[in-house]
């Protein structure tokens, strides 16, 4: 008979967003009338804008004639499009060849963990973005449960005390990896150039490597905060950095993203990274879709990223809006300025039950704070992504 992986055991029920869904649809069992509304899971709602949208039926279209047809393209993206990356998102500060792009910043996060593999130690935000610890317990990374922490999996504080920042000392356990959102999902908060620095030193003195997601850095409103790790002196030397056209410009559904290999980032042995993570990415894909890549290419042409400045800012209004509401009502929020997100503190209640009063009481679907980790517990996540009527009429029920 052939054995199951052991390790997939260790994952903690359910994935979390398929778990508040079923949550959510239950109560509609008993409560078939209930119209619910979503402000849990970060998915965009907002059409994609037309020049964008044009350029992707152009291409389809020509995939159906014998001039435009086009096979297998290069496992790591169109050579246009990695060099727009390169010209618009860096700068200059990397090369097309260290961009590699891909079918979503979560595909990617799961190759990671095969480059690296279950021997490594990783660290990540506490809370952070659930995708980080159950594909490294997959994987073999985090060893087995105990209690609310694995045991080989390191878990870094990130409270409000301290602005969601970890505190990184002597004191800190060993990693070989860390994983470190900003903007942060789920809390909002965003790291100053002087915090990325120190991250940055930090791992460079440890020895390990530093994998950044800058899913949310298109929604940061002032140029004092770095968009890139790349801005941050020597995080060349030890930073991987994974984005996505997702919530820029509404993606969810095509599945579009890149992630940056510097040439610069070597394993003990001497081998260069960018080396081996080509051969992931040869091995296992076979690239994103022709298609999807010229809707990128529209997105990040100076039409596109005016339309990109707008959408950014729909749905920063959403999270004024919300933010607004819950700071009236005496409500503790963070985030909502440089993020679509809301982290919510609760009342004298645990996440759950504060995820089940909004749910049955006012029928507003959040995500609980503890199901991002241990020290997310007391807080929920609100999502500023949604029509501007979703919101509205939230407010109008909450109030």
């Amino acid at each position: 008979m052939v054995k199951s992986n052991p390790h997939i055991r260790n994952l903690s029920g359910n994935y979390l967003f398929p778990e508040v869904k079923k949550r959510a649809l239950d109560l509609l069992h008993t409560k078939p009338d209930a119209k619910l509304i979503f402000l849990s899971i970060g998915d965009t709602t907002e059409a994609i804008p037309p020049s964008i949208t044009q350029s992707m039926v152009q291409k389809a279209i020509a995939m159906g004639t014998d001039i435009g047809y086009e096979g297998y393209g290069k496992e790591q993206g169109l050579d246009s499009l990695r060099k727009l990356i390169s010209e618009t998102y860096y700068k200059g500060l990397i090369t097309p060849e260290e961009v590699f792009v891909a079918d979503g910043a979560k595909c990617d996060i799961a190759r990671l963990q095969m480059l690296f593999g279950g021997d490594v130690v990783t660290a990540v935000q506490d809370p952070s973005y659930p995708v980080y610890v159950d594909t490294s317990v997959i994987i073999g990374q985090a060893g087995s449960k105990k209690g609310s922490y694995y045991d080989r999996l390191v878990y870094l504080p990130c409270v409000a005390e301290n602005n969601f920042f970890p505190q990184l000392n002597d004191q800190t356990p060993p990693f070989d990896l860390l994983y470190f959102c900003n903007p942060n999902n789920p809390t909002g908060a965003i790291c100053t150039k002087e915090q990325l620095t120190e991250l940055v030193s930090f791992v460079r003195k440890r020895g390990a490597f530093l994998i950044y997601d800058a899913a949310y850095s298109v929604y940061i409103q002032e140029d004092a905060f770095p968009r890139t790790i790349f801005e941050i002196p020597g995080a060349k030397d030890v930073a991987i950095e994974i984005n996505s056209f997702s919530k820029i410009v509404g993606f969810t559904g095509l599945r579009l993203s890149w992630t940056v290999v510097p040439k610069d980032l070597f394993f003990e042995d001497g081998y260069t990274v960018i080396t081996d993570w080509n051969r992931i990415m040869t091995t296992c894909f076979n690239g994103p879709s022709i298609i999807t890549q010229h809707g990128g290419l529209a997105a990040l042409s100076s039409e596109g990223l005016k339309s990109i400045k707008m959408l950014v800012q729909f749905y920063m209004d959403n999270a004024m809006l919300l933010k607004d509401h819950f700071t009236r009502k005496d409500y503790t929020v963070f985030g909502g300025t440089h993020a679509p997100y809301l982290f919510l503190k609760t009342q004298n209640m645990s996440s759950w039950e504060a995820f089940d009063y909004f749910l049955h009481k006012y029928n507003i679907v959040t995500t609980p704070g503890s199901g991002f980790g241990p020290s997310g517990e007391g807080y929920l996540r609100l999502s500023a992504f949604g029509k501007r009527a979703t919101i509205e009429e939230a407010l109008q029920r909450l109030k």
